[in-house]
């Protein structure tokens, strides 16, 4: 489970994140939704420790990021931008290097390796070179290195940016299963289809802070509206709605 309580963070003259609080649980896909310029990377950057806030804080299963940021990330992974694999080497080589930064031996990232290539189906792959992989088994390859040490939560900054049809559709369901095995997933986007196919709890972001949260229903029901993408232009103001 990750919390996040009234962190702020000021980039400049700008203040990224305004109070920003919300949870998300295990088992269930947690949205982060609002226009560029909300706050939702400054916020996902803080969770995973890359950014330090200046008030406020984020538990990871209960542990503070800034004060345990180790044993925080024990329990948290980050997907990678898939374009970035080492093409010189193979799935499980990448797979159980990674492992091992996160805290593994060398037998036990071995074992939790081949077990995540299992998990995601990637044994036809695991021994090829990721040079001239396809964007999918780009996606599988980056998605097994963001929890081959068995983290509780997984977060994404938009990971479709940039994805074909295809490869949107593989992520979608790579998400969805590794919610039905129990992780928390949290991920930002400011694609309405997206959200609204993958997410069990939407956070609308802007300017930093929360302005509404719950599930899609909720929100269109707490809107008066019938769709998501009418519910966050009437949640968030038209002004805010355009620049989405």
């Amino acid at each position: 489970m990750i919390n996040v309580s009234n962190l702020t963070k000021k980039i400049g003259d700008v203040n990224a994140l305004n109070g920003l609080s919300f949870s998300a649980e295990n088992g269930k896909i947690t949205g982060l939704l609002g226009p560029n310029g909300a706050g939702k990377t400054t916020c996902l950057r803080t969770v995973f420790g890359l950014l330090k806030a200046d008030s406020g804080f984020a538990e990871i299963d209960g542990v503070d990021v800034a004060k345990q940021p180790m044993q925080a990330k024990q329990n948290l992974g980050l997907f990678p931008d898939p374009c970035g694999l080492y093409e010189r080497l193979t799935p499980r080589e990448y797979i159980s290097f990674f492992a091992q930064l996160s805290g593994l031996s060398a037998s036990q990232a071995k074992e939790a390796t081949a077990q995540v290539i299992d998990k995601l189906s990637m044994n036809d792959i695991a021994d090829r070179r990721c040079q001239g992989f396809s964007q999918g088994q780009r996606m599988k390859t980056a998605l097994a290195q963001a929890v081959v040490h068995n983290p509780t939560n997984v977060i994404l900054d938009e990971p479709t940016r940039g994805l074909d049809v295809m490869s949107t559709r593989i992520l979608r369901e790579l998400l969805l299963l590794l919610k039905a095995q129990g992780h928390c997933v949290l991920f930002s986007s400011h694609v309405m289809q997206e959200v609204a196919a993958l997410c069990d709890h939407v956070v609308i972001m802007a300017k930093g802070q929360v302005i509404a949260q719950g599930s899609i229903e909720q929100l269109c029901e707490q809107a008066g509206k019938d769709t998501l993408e009418e519910a966050f232009i009437a949640l968030i103001g038209s002004d805010e709605g355009i620049a989405a």
